[in-house]
């Protein structure tokens, strides 16, 4: 090892997180995905004999592994082994299409690859062809006992193989991590971290979320999204508190798992929260356990949050507000302010400074509206291959979160709107502009606005307004259907309304807050 030894002994990376909590809770459960479980000392065994099988085929530090999975112990896995191996971690949303995913594999530069098996499998390999990417490593995630397709590696016997000293180091602001978020940009950005932005952002969420190594969390919505990944299981297993992975929300299978590990931190965006609360099992099982409740992504109907209290009264909920370049926490609304303060994102967490600031980046006074921004480790080491975007995202020294929000005398944040068009649907980020240029695809489609409405169900319904050309005739429906074969699922307008124009104003823009005032009602009749 060539490295100075000082620097190797003050290493403090997101792999030397794991194996601290194994030298401190060997024997303990970290993590269960079904039947598989893991004590943390066979997790960090895992993780080390994974790193190895990366270098052993020819990945270096810098390198960058891309995988498009479900939720499972083998994409935790991954997540540390790269970062004890030093290869970036480049995790993909598993609801794009081929075409999509071609994008990032392309921009990310991907050297390895990882697929669940299945459709994720397929979707994978056809994006590899459109990138015309030959990758040096495949890995594939399936059931035990599963023939391994021809060209691909089981990553479950990587994690088996022998485990050995990894002989990189990973400085604390060597990038790690990119996370392609959509912005408001037709194509998405990739937000680089290092362990120093993801570091610190644990210790945020832990202090100022409550979380402690006793915690039994369930883990349902996508590893792919910073929210769940770094919000949670990154605290987790920097805490030594156990971990349970499902593939998806289902609510049933929650709440059953939720009385049978006795779990006791969940969680889910509103909208699963609502699920949970109509199940017609939710009253048949024992919940008891579940003490923290945490929601983000929008703000929790007061309606709501009072149900909860009701029937769930030993439970206490957070709010937390960020985005993707925070790593992603920034304010976090605690659970004695829930109802007082309903439809706040709460104050700035412990290693994050925040303002709402005017178009000079100037400090608005209290009760003015601005845009939000905010100083931290967390923030993003800036945009992979865009200096552009990065050098306007930190203008002035900080960094410009995009959306507008209020500030209270006591320090407490409002959002009241997004800077740029951005919906938020069921959890998910939309940018309009992206559907809206899959709309100009259409042959028929003369003029598009993408918009979002809102929904009991999805908080947000993507909307789409559009102008034919001269002598079309195609439906709303038919547009609708020819955007459901271009776009992932999510981010497919609910509907599409035909009008003869749109509203603009003299310098010609788009006026979207009057489609949105003219559409609501017909949305709801739709």
């Amino acid at each position: 090892m060539n490295e100075n030894p000082v620097t190797v002994a003050r290493s403090h990376s997101l792999a030397d997180l794991l194996r601290r909590s194994a030298a401190r809770f060997p024997g303990k459960t970290a993590l269960i995905d079904g039947d598989t479980s893991f004590t943390f000392a066979e997790l960090d065994a895992a993780v080390s004999a994974t790193a190895a099988a990366l270098l052993d085929r020819g990945l270096t530090k810098g390198d960058r592994l891309a995988i498009l999975s479900r939720n499972s112990w083998q994409f935790a896995v991954l997540t540390f082994a790269c970062a004890r191996a030093g290869v970036v971690f480049v995790p993909i949303n598993f609801m794009l299409k081929a075409n999509e995913v071609d994008f990032i594999l392309e921009h990310s530069e991907a050297t390895a690859v990882v697929a669940d098996d299945g459709a994720l499998l397929a979707t994978l390999t056809e994006a590899l062809a459109l990138a015309g990417i030959e990758p040096i490593l495949r890995g594939w995630i399936g059931p035990e006992g599963s023939s391994v397709p021809e060209g691909w590696e089981s990553v479950s016997a990587w994690a088996g193989g022998v485990p050995r000293e990894i002989d990189v180091v990973v400085g604390d602001d060597d990038p790690i991590r990119i996370m392609y978020t959509s912005g408001t940009e037709s194509r998405p950005k990739g937000a680089l971290s290092s362990s120093r932005s993801l570091i610190t952002e644990y210790v945020s969420s832990i202090v100022d979320g409550g979380m402690t190594s006793d915690d039994v969390d369930l883990h349902t919505l996508p590893l792919y999204h910073c929210a769940q990944l770094d919000c949670f299981l990154g605290p987790d297993v920097y805490l030594g508190a156990t971990s349970i992975v499902l593939p998806a929300p289902d609510p049933a299978t929650v709440l059953r798992l939720i009385e049978t590990h006795k779990v006791t931190k969940y969680f889910a965006p509103p909208t699963v929260w609502i699920s949970l609360l109509r199940h017609p099992d939710f009253d048949r099982h024992d919940l008891s356990s579940l003490r923290k409740g945490y929601y983000g992504a929008s703000a929790m109907p007061v309606e709501v949050l009072r149900e909860i209290q009701s029937r769930l009264p030993n439970l206490r909920l957070w709010n937390f507000y960020g985005q993707t370049e925070m790593a992603p926490v920034a304010t976090i609304l605690p659970p004695e302010e829930q109802v007082e303060y309903a439809g706040s994102a709460g104050r700035a967490v412990l290693n994050v400074e925040t303002r709402v600031v005017d178009d000079n980046d100037q400090p608005v006074p209290p009760g003015v509206i601005g845009e939000v921004v905010h100083r931290s480790p967390h923030a993003t080491l800036g945009y992979y291959k865009d200096p552009e975007k990065t050098a306007a995202a930190f203008a002035n020294g900080w960094f410009h979160s995009g959306d507008l929000g209020v500030m209270s005398e006591e320090g407490r944040l409002t959002i009241v709107d997004r800077k740029k068009d951005m919906i938020k649907t069921g959890g998910e980020n939309v940018a309009s502009r992206e559907v809206e240029e899959a709309a100009y695809l259409h042959p028929d489609v003369a003029e598009v606005a993408v918009f979002g409405l809102p929904d009991p169900k999805w908080v947000e319904a993507v909307t789409a307004v559009v102008v034919l050309k001269p002598g079309a005739t195609s439906t709303g429906e038919e547009i609708r259907s020819f955007l459901a074969g271009h776009l992932a699922g999510y981010k497919v307008p609910k509907a599409v309304f035909v009008a003869s124009s749109l509203p603009k104003n003299p310098s010609g823009k788009i006026l979207k807050r009057e489609l949105r005032q003219d559409y609501t009602a017909l949305a709801k009749q739709d």
